[in-house]
């Protein structure tokens, strides 16, 4: 976990992880978000639709946003306040994403960063992307 304070933060400071979509994380985000729509736990229903298989929910892959600026960027000072995202491609199950984060602005007096933020797949497609706002408490 970085540990980044408000005096740190410049504009241009990257962080990425990585992470390999499961099928457990599917599992732990249906029964926490109670959405069973078939697109994401029937392969043929998915697949009937013109998907390669069961799509990922979206909403699990912009919670890597929350774990790119809760444990990244900042790291363990943040406090995130909002989180814009879009989504431009399926993820499936064993996909591999790479999540990025830059930093695009620095509020000393607030002490408030927003991070441009980007996810892609194993083969460098932009999955998703995000603009994060974040409070630093010290």
């Amino acid at each position: 976990m970085k540990h980044y304070k408000i005096k740190d933060m410049q504009i241009g400071m990257t962080e990425s992880f990585t992470v390999s979509i499961t099928e457990e994380m599917q599992n732990a985000f249906t029964e926490i978000s109670g959405d069973t729509n078939p697109m994401h736990l029937d392969e043929e229903y998915a697949k009937a639709k013109g998907y390669e298989g069961k799509l990922v929910y979206g909403m699990l892959t912009s919670s890597l946003y929350s774990r790119l600026a809760g444990v990244y960027l900042p790291g363990e000072n943040c406090i995130l306040q909002e989180v814009r995202s879009r989504f431009h491609a399926p993820v499936y199950i064993g996909d591999t994403l790479t999540v990025m984060g830059t930093v695009e602005e620095v509020h000393e007096a607030v002490k408030m960063i927003k991070v441009k933020a980007v996810v892609v797949n194993q083969n460098g497609v932009k999955v998703s992307q995000a603009t994060i706002q974040a409070m630093l408490t010290e």
